[in-house]
């Protein structure tokens, strides 16, 4: 709990700091440092710390230099999203996020790099609390945009993970994740896993991509590094519906390079995508050993469904179009992300959380939500005869109360609602999307 409070302090201190600063004085001093403390203990917030918004900057003009620092200074439970915002530079160092509604938002794509050189069986011989990877992913509804995670170790083929990730519903949109070892994303959660990956560039060796449970990707491309390796992998023995889904991605490579294997009950679908003339003449296939005790169970067949790929320099039969017959005969229009993770999330909803119901009592009004809800601020409700309800309490739950200064609420009260006041209400689920509240109720 120090660390949290230190942590706050510190980056109120450096906020005051700047803001002096720009009154031309010198926070250095022991006159500003005194002016700071002033500041804050006579009025508690007159340089606030948004404790949803941190900033990361190596010249030390944000929160803290590292990203390491920044997620440290978060509470162990968090219940609402927060955005890392990471300014540009590299940043050697590997991270861990064990803390749930988490974003680590880069400031530009290609010049906001998370580093670090880490083989597996190194840090399998010596094993650290961070993890094997360079980002480590040990919670739920984690984001990641607009940044580029490299695996820096030099040789082509061991497994070098640039990501490893235990949770589930994790976003990645408009990422580089970039190995030369295999395994380079690695998400494997087996049971629940659901992974969405949108606009991402993949580079690396021995099943590059390998994710267990539901995965979907669009709009991406495919690097293979090694001949005779797999781009592609996936595990889905947990339930019959898991699945690897590939939408409008492109596939390349060294000459030889092969698409995708298994070694569990597997289920790929690839729509739409490119394969370079490099490409071997090698369906996905399963893997399978001499010894056939070692072979993994594989009661439900070969499930490889294809529509509509073609090949640079000639298309091999395997991939001919297959679609309808996969379970149900899906459409094309039909194999959507929340098809993909049979309706248990949709990471690209325009739709914000909705409330489900409300219950007033006096002078106060409870709303349920479908989902967890991020509070920025001290919103205000107006409805349309402009009754006003204040924001009370329930942040980072489903349920929030809000408060009538001026008596008592009646249903008639909740038409029309509207956010006032600067604050926001915000869905805290992980979705490509800001969404914010649906506040339309039915009285």
């Amino acid at each position: 709990m120090s660390l949290v409070f230190g942590n706050l302090w510190e980056r109120r201190i450096r906020s005051a700091s700047r803001r002096l600063r720009s009154f031309g004085r010198s926070a250095n001093s022991a006159t500003g440092f005194v002016l700071i403390l002033l500041l804050l203990v006579a009025t508690g917030t007159a340089f606030p710390f948004d404790s949803h918004y941190i900033v990361v900057a190596k010249d030390g003009s944000g929160d803290f230099t590292t990203i390491t620092g920044a997620i440290n200074s978060l509470p162990m439970f968090n219940y609402q999203r927060v955005v890392i915002y990471i300014k540009n530079g590299v940043y050697d160092e590997k991270i861990r996020i064990s803390q749930d509604y988490v974003t680590l938002r880069g400031e530009s794509r290609d010049s906001t790099i998370i580093e670090y050189n880490q083989l597996r069986t190194d840090w399998i011989a010596h094993e650290d609390t961070i993890g094997p990877a360079v980002v480590n992913i040990h919670a739920d509804d984690i984001i990641l945009e607009n940044l580029t995670v490299r695996n820096t170790q030099p040789e082509v083929g061991p497994h070098a993970f640039a990501i490893y990730d235990r949770g589930t519903r994790t976003v990645f949109v408009n990422c580089n994740l970039l190995s030369k070892g295999g395994d380079t994303v690695s998400p494997w959660d087996y049971k629940t896993g659901m992974y969405y990956f949108s606009n991402c560039t993949f580079e690396g060796a021995v099943d590059c991509v390998c994710p267990r449970g539901w995965c979907f990707i669009r709009n991406s491309k495919f690097y293979e590094l090694k001949k005779g390796s797999t781009a592609i992998w996936h595990a889905g023995g947990y339930d019959i519906n898991q699945k690897f889904v590939i939408v409008n991605s492109t596939f390349n490579g060294v000459k030889g390079f092969c698409l995708g294997r298994h070694h569990y009950e597997a289920q790929f679908y690839l729509l739409g995508c490119t394969f370079s003339s490099d490409m071997a003449d090698t369906p996905v296939y399963r893997v399978t050993y001499r010894d056939s005790t070692k072979d993994r169970p594989f009661n439900w067949g070969e499930r490889d469904y294809y529509y509509d790929c073609r090949r640079i320099g000639g298309n091999y039969p395997w991939f001919a179009d297959n679609l309808s017959s996969a379970a149900g005969s899906p459409s094309p229009s039909t194999i959507t992300p929340e098809w993909t993770y049979d309706k248990k999330w949709n990471p690209e909803s325009t739709r914000g959380p909705r409330i489900t119901r409300y219950e007033v009592h006096g002078d106060y009004v409870l709303f349920f939500f479908k989902g967890p809800i991020t509070v920025i601020g001290t919103p205000v409700l107006v409805s349309t005869d402009g009754k006003t309800l204040q924001y009370a309490s329930g942040a980072g739950s489903d349920t929030l109360r809000f408060v009538s200064r001026s008596g008592s609420i009646a249903a008639s009260d909740l038409k029309g609602l509207v956010l006032k006041g600067g604050g926001q209400l915000l869905g805290t689920t992980a979705t490509v999307h800001q969404l914010n509240v649906n506040l339309n109720i039915h009285i």
